[in-house]
């Protein structure tokens, strides 16, 4: 398994980052368009992994200026390559880059709450004072990196 990135929105590894997140998002979890791709795509940092050459999964790197944390967002297996440690790798190929590009800055995500368990078994918690959200109308619980 191979896991590239780009932060080119006119490069294959985005259009593959695109098309899984397409699959998995709108048409598995019925996310609609409109909010599944948002003002962020410009801003973020792909990762994309494939195994024999074939997009699998991805998940993209938001910085942010003005919060003391970055955020992990849009992570996607195709549901052919999930049980293939494809998200784990992936997010450790973010946490990897995170910490070489942005020592002193933490680490969070927006977890669907049955990816809780998966996201603790990487080294993330849930932030236990923030209380649980709809997003895309699909309940998330905070989760913050423990460096």
């Amino acid at each position: 398994m191979v896991v590239k990135t780009t932060t080119d929105l006119h490069s294959p590894i985005y259009q593959d980052a695109l098309a899984i997140r397409q699959t998995v998002f709108v048409q598995e979890q019925h996310v609609p368009v409109d909010l599944e791709v948002d003002d962020n795509e410009a801003k973020t940092i792909y990762f994309v992994a494939y195994i024999d050459g074939q997009p699998a999964g991805c998940a993209r790197l938001l910085p942010q200026s003005d919060q003391d944390f970055n955020l992990i967002q849009r992570v996607a297996v195709l549901k052919a390559f999930r049980k293939h440690h494809v998200g784990a790798t992936i997010i450790q190929a973010v946490i990897s880059y995170h910490q070489a590009h942005y020592p002193k800055v933490h680490l969070q995500l927006g977890a669907q709450t049955q990816a809780v368990g998966f996201y603790e078994s990487l080294g993330f918690a849930v932030i236990p004072t923030d209380p649980p959200y709809l997003d895309a109308g699909i309940v998330h619980r905070e989760m913050r990196y423990n460096q």
